[in-house]
């Protein structure tokens, strides 16, 4: 069908920065800028061809153990790794389940890869999705290393990104439960690739396959953008990142069986932005209604979904509106086409603009290359606070508002396990003045951060103090009413807090299976367990068995807490275990009895025990 001509009518309203800066959950600041294309013949608006995808590596050939560790999927043959001798799995990465979502598949729905008959190699991750660097994005190799520290604020990754990755117990040949891992990162950063996200301690302990799936980030994954819509719901809604998710998770329902995973036991569990998502999967009518189901339970950590409206006065939403998200890109296309010299001005933008039919925007927007977006986004919304990004409310891949869908049974229901952590907003000192703190409680840069930790020493003495870090208004930090210990609990329960119980509640009208966990570890070394303390995302290397170094490793585990640290996170993983297989989060590890909701289970430890209680 012939679209017209489309007038960008862009108003500035003050509120919508605002609301999506609040979805920021783990951006961290990141300076720096990436490059520009140069401006374009006006003349010739959406003519030029899209940049050529990366061609596609050929497949490696298969080691001579090849046999023992392939699989067969719908789209063809893949190579996995025998690590049996040291972590006791196996393990298949860099698999894909989509096509690469470049070129005139930028902004649509997943579809299915090419297909392959030759055996490919699946021994190394995937690309990380694009995104500009951040303390949690992957640098240049797609790893933790010194990269990351020299890239904030650079575009990093690549738009070729849909692969997951698979891990399994080696000992154990019968039909597992599935885990599928969502990560957090704002929506806007991460990677599959972190090692602490890496899936062999938490499937041998847990006894199940772990998989990690790769979603678009930012405004690749989330898009409410007219001149991209053509009538068709699943494209229009513009959550091509949920619609990744789903894709992967229809993955598992056709192929985990060759890996050993039962198809009709899956656990989506995510954390931060992962957790956001789950909860959009779960209320999705994609996952709802499927046919066969495509998940059993749900594990959502340190996330929820509810609007401004849905929340008690003074919270902050972990879910902006519909017509904020097009005012977004109405902010975006305007910058656009002004950094690319094609107008001098937002009124000059908007009249050219509206002389542009859809399809010539469409085309330009796919024209450009990732970088020049990103750097739109850094330069122009991050400065107005509008460059957040989420699931959005359309009302066809995710509801007008989950909650209410929720509360009127309109959603996959099924057993939910929720996760948060007592400390959550210590992650995130520069939100304090949103908790009525007096500026941002953080000294110290992205860059200074990724620094000190990078090369931090934890069994030695102290190479760090609380002045170095926190700003004297928030000192000592046990302050009543002012300190950073104060503003970080009221900074959590306006933002964590709020949203969990709306959504706990929500799901507890409509059913009993319901859990809940507090992690409440801080047994870092000194200054950090003041600084950090039981942090937002602290809880993810318990819950994954995996303490080798990644971004907080330095400045958290030392060999004087280990016995205890080890303890509750053997004791976190069979419980995650003891979830998948049966909807019941209880085992024997725990040493208590796990009440369902609103009872809450708190995970803790000494430096030489754990410390699990019900409260």
């Amino acid at each position: 069908m012939k679209r017209t001509r489309t007038a960008i009518g862009l108003k500035i309203d003050r509120r919508l920065p605002a609301m999506l800066l609040t979805l920021l959950v783990l951006a961290g600041c990141g300076g720096g800028s990436g490059g520009s294309s140069g401006a374009i013949d006006l003349s010739g608006l959406g003519t030029q061809a899209p940049p050529p995808a990366a061609p596609a590596a050929p497949p490696s050939p298969p080691p001579a153990s090849a046999p023992s560790m392939q699989r067969q999927t719908a789209f063809g043959p893949v190579v996995g790794t025998d690590n049996s001798a040291t972590s006791g799995t196996f393990a298949w990465k860099g698999v894909p389940f989509a096509k690469a979502p470049v070129g005139d598949l930028r902004w649509k729905p997943p579809v299915d890869p090419q297909a392959w008959s030759s055996p490919r190699d699946a021994q190394q991750f995937g690309n990380a999705c694009v995104s500009t660097g951040r303390l949690y994005g992957p640098g240049l190799n797609n790893r933790y290393d010194a990269t990351i520290g020299t890239t904030l604020g650079q575009t990093v990754g690549s738009e070729d990104c849909l692969y997951l990755n698979v891990w399994r117990p080696a000992n154990d040949t019968g039909k597992l439960p599935v885990i599928v891992w969502v990560h957090g990162g704002s929506n806007i950063t991460g990677y599959t690739a972190d090692p602490v996200y890496d899936g062999a301690n938490l499937a041998r302990t847990a006894n199940a396959v772990v998989v990690s799936v790769n979603y678009r980030l930012g405004m690749f994954g989330f898009m409410n953008a007219s001149s991209l819509k053509n009538g068709d719901p699943l494209n229009d809604s513009g959550n091509f990142a949920i619609l990744d998710i789903v894709k992967g998770l229809q993955f598992v329902q056709a192929n985990i069986g060759s890996f050993g995973g039962d198809p009709g036991n899956v656990t989506l569990m995510g954390q931060s932005a992962g957790a956001v998502n789950v909860y959009a999967a779960m209320t999705s009518p994609l996952v709802a209604n499927a046919k066969p189901a495509l998940i059993h339970r749900a594990l959502p950590i340190s996330g929820g979904i509810s609007l401004a409206s849905e929340l008690p006065a003074g919270s902050v939403a972990t879910l902006a509106r519909a017509s904020d998200y097009a005012g977004q890109w109405g902010l975006l296309i305007v910058y656009m086409v002004i950094d690319d010299g094609l107008a001098t001005d937002i009124p000059s933008a908007q009249a050219y603009l509206s002389t542009q039919s859809s399809e010539k925007i469409a085309a330009y927007m796919r024209s450009k290359s990732a970088d020049f977006v990103l750097h739109t986004v850094l330069t122009r919304l991050a400065p107005l606070g509008a460059s957040g990004s989420g699931p959005i409310p359309d009302g066809n891949v995710v509801p007008t508002s989950p909650i209410a869908a929720i509360k009127a049974g309109k959603y996959a229901k099924v057993p939910v396990l929720i996760g948060n952590a007592r400390d959550e907003g210590k992650l995130f000192p520069t939100l304090f003045p949103l908790a009525g703190g007096t500026g941002s409680a953080r000294l110290l840069s992205d860059a200074q951060v990724f620094s000190t930790a990078f090369g931090y020493q934890p069994d030695a003495a102290p190479q760090s103090t609380l002045e170095q870090w926190i700003p004297s208004g928030y000192l000592p930090v046990n302050t009543p009413g002012t300190g950073f210990d104060a503003v970080a609990s009221r900074l959590t329960q306006i933002f964590f807090g709020a949203s969990r119980d709306s959504v706990a509640d929500a799901l507890a009208s409509q059913q009993s299976n319901l859990w809940a966990y507090r992690f409440d570890w801080d047994e870092e070394p000194a200054p950090f367990d003041k600084i950090y303390g039981a942090a937002h995302a602290f809880d993810l290397p318990f819950a994954f068995g995996n303490f080798s170094p990644s971004l907080y490793a330095g400045i958290m585990f030392t060999k004087a807490n280990e016995p205890g640290r080890l303890a509750l996170s053997n004791s976190m993983m069979r419980s995650i275990g003891a979830f998948a297989r049966t909807g019941d989060p209880n085992d024997a590890s725990l040493d208590v009895v796990w009440p369902a909701w609103p009872a809450t289970l708190i995970f803790d430890a000494t430096p030489s025990r754990q410390s699990i209680s019900v409260q």
